[in-house]
């Protein structure tokens, strides 16, 4: 049954490009006309040691992509397809992937480990292929080092793609005995061990029950740590990402070996190579994120992870570690600012630096100053950037009263480097750390701003200059800016920029047309600047903001008009028209803001309507998202003005709920059309028999992303607050659709934090969407026609309040529907609320809550529900 395909497989490789479209063609065709004989050639092809090892290589990675697809739709419909095939063709590819573990091909055998995986992650949790874990682990004891080398490959990648659930605790034990005899000293090939210390990594996961057995864990940690003294590098990389991984996973179990960690870290991270010195300092950067998550909720009231005590490693350490990762911030390379993903030892130190000053606050304040004042005048520039960069790294965490005296003296020191050091690395590390200290010591939130009328002037004389330096330089400058500007966003008309309007924004428009300004994100950082300042600008300064408005248009135009670009021309174009669009957003939000410009401001709308309008034309999913926000804030301007575009823009409207393929699109519009309920209100109705049907196909689809269902119920609530009692027609296709959905998200087990996140944000889109249909028909003659879902309505209620997992925003909106059912029904519903006990203790365990708001909601769903009753 199975077929010839090396020539195909060859040809699709080729550089020719007629015969690799042939080729392509075929072995689609093949695939739609034959699928179990097609997958049986390619496991037969990539099984067979005398085939070419190319076409051997794209038969496994079309394997691989036959059974398993990023998108959740795609990856189950794959998975129902394999399961579909009959029993002989799964088995007789099943054995010939198996087979490939006695190739000399190494690249053969990882292809077939990966395949192998991707089957047991769709049969495992089906109790199919049983037999699987079993056979992998007879080859263990193999001679041939390559067979074994590939079955623990095969295991870690099994242990990545199951679900630990799946596999009972007699087999994990025998996987876990497995790999780490692979992993032993003892071993004498390195390609074994260093295979058997990556599928720990991935099988550490399963391991819970071995990690709380002392005998166990001290067996695993030790070999785990003998690892990272091999003499392959591989080897000791893959065992600190272990020890990353269990400091993570297992942190309320490694007291015992902290102090042997630490000596085999620090010597990592003084002595060893790049790769495996970064995943040293990495476990100390993973160390203080667990003690920052543990210290965050002891403070907080949701005390949801506290069952899990802080053992303060990071504290203990302080005196050892800070001089440690203090060294790695003086190995700087000399391009390291030039290139814009580069990662090396003083980033990653100087980052973890940053993490430990978050985990243990103003302790780290007076280890590093010495360092700081010992390097901060050096001759070698290393010293100076590095003093800078250990400054820069500590703002966020220590307080700023203890912070502000420092930093206070540093200031002028600071703008003088960033003006006159020689250095680019010191001027681009001088005004990433100016940032950082407008970003924590400046602001409403700061009680004694570093920022004073007096000192004002002088730093933007220095941020506004450091913009025409070196694009990395400007770029930070721009960044700064945009935190100082960022501190006065909350200012009024009392803030000390109002006077550098002018020169600032000649500036910032100066570095968008900088040549260079596509170097170090320049450009994109100019605007973020430019944005921010217009968010805080005042009464005073915003007709200088008018004035940049037909500037911005005027740029917008040329980019829509331009002809014939190459494609790195059009991808630049892009770029722009997206930041474009995105300022134009922000002048229009801050403009209709402000009482005496909006009226000057609309004089402008229609221009910038159409300039949107004609932005649609452009295939690019970032210019979409932000030609659609820009018009969503339009509209909240416009208010019922808005209705003369809707003719036009309706088209691209349906276009962008019709996106499934780029899920960002189909949600920001779902937003727009809540904008659109606000400014239009009943005007909206012409269009809402089109939006309504989009909206429901939508959410009976399994290709949308989950995450643009939530807004779509709440958008249910604004389209019937827009259009009252109107939405009495759509009641027989939403209601039914928000009960299901009431159901399900009211009975989900959330089994991590992200999946309970987005069951709360299902559940308040849900009550927003009943809050919205309830105030909607509120008063209207037509309201009977709520009654028979009220009862559905409490019970969901009453379903989460007894699961105990509703957050905050879901409480607060459980209130409003509470209020909402018993002020629009009244004495229809005044009983049925009644007997549902839980709404009662709701609204009594609300009204001590800490929070106002939910206090104040629960005060009003009270009353409302008290007049209900005795109505």
């Amino acid at each position: 049954m199975a077929l010839e395909v090396t020539q195909i497989l060859l040809n699709a490789q080729s550089i020719d490009a007629a015969t690799r479209n042939h080729a392509e063609e075929s072995l689609k065709q093949i695939q739609e006309q034959n699928l179990p004989a097609f997958l049986l050639s390619l496991s037969a092809e990539l099984a067979n040691n005398n085939k070419p090892i190319e076409s051997r290589k794209l038969a496994g990675l079309i394997l691989k992509n036959a059974l398993d697809a990023k998108e959740l739709h795609r990856k189950n419909d794959l998975a129902q397809r394999w399961l579909s095939l009959d029993l002989a063709t799964k088995t007789q590819i099943k054995t010939s992937l198996l087979q490939t573990f006695s190739s000399p091909v190494s690249d053969a055998r990882s292809t077939a480990a990966q395949v192998i995986a991707k089957v047991a992650g769709i049969e495992l949790p089906h109790n199919q292929w049983p037999e699987l874990i079993g056979s992998l682990l007879s080859n263990i004891h193999q001679v041939e080092t390559h067979v074994k080398q590939a079955t623990l490959e095969t295991l870690g990648y099994v242990c990545e793609e199951v679900d630990p659930q799946v596999v009972d605790q007699e087999q994990v034990n025998r996987i876990l005995t497995a790999v780490v005899q692979g992993m032993n000293a003892t071993e004498t090939s390195s390609d074994v061990r260093l295979a058997a210390t990556r599928a720990l990594y991935n099988a550490l996961g399963f391991a819970q029950a071995n990690f709380t057995n002392d005998m166990e864990r001290d067996y695993i940690m030790r070999v785990v740590c003998e690892a990272t003294q091999s003499s392959d590098v591989k080897i000791r990389q893959a065992a600190f990402e272990c020890l990353v991984a269990i400091s993570s996973t297992y942190y309320e179990k490694l007291a015992p070996y902290m102090q042997d960690i630490f000596n085999i870290t620090s010597k990592a991270v003084r002595e060893d190579e790049e790769p495996v010195a970064l995943q040293a300092i990495e476990f100390w950067s993973s160390i203080c994120d667990e003690e920052i998550d543990i210290l965050d909720d002891y403070r907080s009231e949701y005390t949801g992870d506290s069952d899990v005590p802080c053992f303060y490693f990071i504290k203990q350490a302080l005196p050892a570690l800070v001089p440690m990762l203090l060294e790695t911030l003086l190995k700087q390379e000399e391009d390291q600012d030039q290139d814009e993903g580069a990662w090396n030892i003083a980033m990653a130190g100087g980052t973890c630096l940053g993490l430990v000053a978050r985990t243990v606050g103003d302790e780290i304040v007076p280890l590093v100053m010495p360092f700081i004042e010992e390097n901060i005048s050096k001759p070698d520039w290393r010293g100076r950037e590095a003093a800078t960069y250990a400054f820069g790294s500590i703002l966020d965490g220590p307080s700023p009263g203890k912070l502000a005296p420092i930093v206070n003296v540093a200031l002028n020191f600071m703008l003088a480097a960033l003006s006159r050091d020689p250095n680019n690395h010191v001027k681009d590390t001088t005004a990433w750390t100016l940032g950082r200290i407008f970003e924590f010591l400046h602001g409403a939130a700061v009680e004694t701003s570093v920022i004073t009328q007096e000192n004002c002037q002088q730093i933007l004389t220095v941020l506004l200059q450091s913009m025409k330096d070196v694009p990395n330089v400007a770029e930070k400058a721009c960044g700064a800016l945009y935190f100082l500007a960022q501190g006065y966003e909350d200012e009024g008309s009392v803030s000390p920029l109002t006077p550098f309007f002018q020169d600032i924004f000649q500036m910032l428009l100066f570095v968008t047309h900088r040549e260079d300004a596509t170097e170090s994100n320049l450009r994109t950082s100019a605007y973020e600047a430019l944005n921010e300042v217009v968010r805080c600008s005042n009464d005073e300064t915003a007709p200088i903001v008018m004035q940049l408005i037909p500037v911005i248009m005027l740029e917008l135009h040329q980019t829509v008009e331009a002809q014939k670009l190459t494609s790195d021309e059009r991808d630049k174009q892009n770029d722009l028209q997206g930041l474009l669009c995105g300022c134009l957003q922000v002048i229009i939000q801050k403009m209709g803001s402000i009482e005496g410009s909006k009226y000057a401001f609309m004089q402008y709308a229609d221009q910038i309507m159409d300039l949107l309008l004609k932005v649609f034309a452009s295939r690019n999913a970032t210019v979409h998202e932000e030609a659609m926000l820009a018009i969503g804030a339009l509209a909240y301007t416009a208010g019922p003005n808005f209705a003369k575009y809707m003719p036009q823009f309706y088209q691209y409207l349906e276009m962008g709920l019709q996106n499934f393929e780029e899920y960002q699109i189909c949600a920001i519009t779902v937003g727009v059309v809540g904008d659109l309920c606000r400014a239009l209100e009943d005007k909206i109705l012409p269009y809402c028999d089109g939006i309504m049907t989009q909206l429901l196909k939508n959410l009976s689809s399994n290709q949308l992303h989950r995450s643009v269902k939530p807004p779509i119920f709440s958008c249910f609530g604004d389209i019937a607050l827009a259009i009252g009692e109107n939405f009495e027609k759509y009641l027989l296709y939403a209601m039914p659709m928000l009960q299901s959905a009431a159901e399900l998200s009211a009975h989900a087990v959330s089994q991590d934090d992200e999946m309970l996140e987005y069951t709360n944000q299902l559940r308040n889109g849900i009550l927003e969407a009943y809050s919205g249909i309830l105030q909607g028909f509120k008063s209207s003659p037509k309201t009977q026609a709520l009654v028979p879902y009220a009862a559905h309505v409490l019970q969901f209620i009453d379903t989460m309040y007894g699961g105990r997992e509703m957050d905050d925003a879901v409480m607060k909106s459980a209130l409003g529907v509470l209020g909402d059912l018993a002020d629009t029904l009244g004495s229809h519903v005044g009983p049925l609320i009644s007997q549902s006990s839980s709404s009662k203790d709701l609204i009594e365990e609300c009204m001590v809550y800490d929070d106002p708001l939910i206090r104040e909601s629960a005060e009003w769903a009270k009353l409302a529900i008290n007049r209900a009753v005795s109505g």
